[in-house]
């Protein structure tokens, strides 16, 4: 290899680290402006980033929070290119921290296996944000990090809220969390093979799908928030999947897409008046 496409590679390299460490870094400049603290906890395998705002303090002995909400983000970025893996897929645009700040209950942010830094970890490997993003491995990891997160907020319930992916997560999590009393997500991928086929991907092998799992048990609520010019996971594959879950209820919201404009729709979805 010649020293000019060396340094070329280096220098790709090296803008890649910084724009990977300045989502991050973002994230953590926003949380901390909210008044969020910040922990990386450990689950089953994996160490996740935790925000968690005022209300989310550590239950006093015998007393009970009640309810946690817990929110999720999407894939982030997973690659860089359609055949170039990222070497860390933190989102950019965490839709899901920003609703969080319009939550006044006690709640906490949940980051994903090997995002936020974590991909450094041993454990970490580009198919845990890839192929195998919603595997039984990461669904493991982040239940053992919701279930000690319930334990120390002293609450009975969780609440789970995701954005795309991370609304992937909170179903198929909410199906093996009897904890989970309520799940709502916007834009979430319910059938990853028809999401495949429709963007030309290669099928998430490994990964489990809501759309192949029983219908949920009648005492979880479920509500799916779908936006109507939503290019990423279109209003129709959303309505079809939740269909073939039992008939889920949807919401198709005019003027909404994959990221705008859910911050204004937010607190209607708190108080349960959307």
């Amino acid at each position: 290899m010649n020293e000019a496409r060396a340094a070329g590679l280096l220098l790709i390299a090296t803008l890649c680290l910084a724009a990977c460490t300045s989502a991050a870094r973002h994230a953590d400049d926003f949380a901390r402006r909210r008044g969020f603290t910040r922990e990386i906890v450990s689950g089953d395998g994996f160490r996740h980033l935790v925000y968690r705002n005022s209300a989310a303090a550590p239950a006093r002995a015998g007393a009970g929070a009640g309810t946690l909400h817990v929110y999720i983000e999407g894939d982030g970025t997973p690659y860089r290119q359609p055949d170039t893996i990222a070497a860390d897929p933190t989102p950019h645009n965490p839709l899901m921290l920003r609703l969080m700040v319009l939550d006044p209950s006690p709640s906490i942010y949940v980051g994903r296996p090997c995002y936020f830094e974590a991909h450094r970890d041993a454990a970490c490997r580009p198919i845990f944000w890839t192929l195998r993003r919603f595997g039984p491995e990461v669904l493991a990891s982040m239940q053992a990090v919701l279930d000690a997160e319930r334990m120390r907020a002293g609450a009975n319930r969780l609440e789970l809220f995701g954005h795309s992916g991370g609304g992937t997560l909170a179903v198929l999590m909410a199906q093996q969390m009897d904890a989970v009393s309520k799940v709502v997500t916007i834009g979430a991928n319910l059938d990853l093979d028809a999401w495949c086929r429709l963007h030309g991907y290669s099928p998430l092998t490994g990964s489990l799908s809501p759309v192949d799992l029983p219908p949920p048990r009648a005492t979880l609520e479920i509500l799916h928030l779908v936006g109507a010019d939503d290019t990423n996971t279109p209003a129709s594959l959303v309505v079809a999947a939740a269909r073939a879950r039992g008939g889920e209820p949807v919401r198709v919201l005019a003027h909404q897409n994959h990221y705008c404009c859910w911050e204004a729709l937010w607190p209607s979805v708190l108080s349960g008046a959307l």
